[in-house]
C-alpha cells in the first residue's frame, strides 16, 4: 500500500497539471473571444 506522503505528493502534482490546463485553456479561449485568434485561414497578399 502506498504511503500518505507519496500519495499527497501524486496529488499536487496532478492538481498542478490540472490547473496548468485550464489556465492555458482559459486563455485560448478568451484569445478567440477578443478576435486575436481565428480559425479561418486568412490570404497573404502577394506583391
Amino acid at each position: 500500500m502506498a504511503d500518505r506522503r507519496g500519495l499527497k505528493l501524486l496529488g499536487f502534482i496532478f492538481a498542478t497539471v490540472t490547473i496548468a490546463v485550464m489556465f492555458t485553456t482559459t486563455m485560448v479561449v478568451k484569445g478567440y473571444a477578443d478576435g486575436a485568434y481565428s480559425l479561418e485561414a486568412e490570404q497573404l497578399a502577394i506583391r
